[in-house]
C-alpha cells in the first residue's frame, strides 16, 4: 500500500477537522501539524484556506453523492417509494461522526454570501442542485407526475431532516421524513 501524497494527507486532515470542528475553528497551523506536512507544502498545493475548503467541498460532494446514490438505489430495489430516501439518510445519521451537511454548515458559518469567497456559496448551490436533479431522476424512474415539483418538495424534507437531526438526534426524525416522503410519493402517483 502506497503512502498518501502530501496533498492527500492535507485534504484528509482538513476533511476530518472541517467536518468535526467547523471551518472557522480549524486553523491552517492545526491542519499542518496534524497532517505532518511543512507549511510550504500546504501552500504549494493550496494557496489559501479558502482554496483548501473549496477542494474539501469538491471531494465531499463526489463522495457523499456517490454514497447517497448507492444507498437509495439499494433500497429502491426492495421498495419503490420515495420514502427510501429517509432510510438512506437514517443510515448516515447513525454514523458516529455525523455532523450534518458540510455545505449547509459552510453556508451557516460563512453567511449567505459564503464570506469573502463566492466560489464556496456557488459550490454549495451546485451540490444542492445535483441532489435535486438526482431526486428528479428517481421521481421519473418511479413514474411520478411532476418529477421536478417532487424533487423541489422532497429537497425541503431532506434538508429539514438533516438540520433537524443535528439538533434532535432522534429516530423520530427519520420516521417523520419517511411519512412525509411517502405522502409526497402518493400525491404524485399517476391517475
Amino acid at each position: 500500500m502506497s503512502t498518501p501524497s502530501a496533498r492527500e494527507r492535507i485534504l484528509d486532515t482538513a476533511a476530518r477537522l472541517f467536518y468535526r470542528d467547523g471551518y472557522r475553528a480549524t486553523g491552517i497551523d492545526r491542519i499542518i501539524a496534524e497532517s505532518g506536512v511543512a507549511k510550504m507544502s500546504l501552500y504549494r498545493h493550496f494557496s489559501s484556506k479558502n482554496d483548501l475548503i473549496f477542494a474539501y467541498l469538491e471531494r465531499r460532494h463526489d463522495h457523499w453523492m456517490a454514497w447517497f446514490r448507492d444507498a437509495v438505489a439499494r433500497r429502491l430495489a426492495a421498495r419503490r417509494n420515495l420514502d427510501v430516501m429517509a432510510d438512506a439518510l437514517g443510515e448516515w445519521f447513525a454514523t458516529e461522526d455525523f455532523r450534518g451537511c458540510s455545505f449547509i454548515n459552510m453556508v451557516a458559518e460563512a453567511g449567505g454570501g459564503a464570506g469573502d469567497d463566492p466560489r464556496l456559496l456557488d459550490q454549495a448551490v451546485a451540490h444542492k442542485a445535483s441532489l435535486e436533479d438526482f431526486i428528479e431522476e428517481i421521481a421519473r424512474g418511479l413514474a411520478l407526475s411532476g418529477p421536478r415539483e417532487v424533487a423541489e418538495e422532497a429537497m425541503l424534507c431532506i434538508e429539514g431532516m438533516i438540520v433537524r437531526f443535528q439538533t434532535a438526534h432522534g429516530g423520530g426524525v427519520v420516521d417523520a421524513g419517511r411519512r412525509l416522503l411517502g405522502r409526497l410519493h402518493a400525491a404524485h402517483l399517476p391517475a
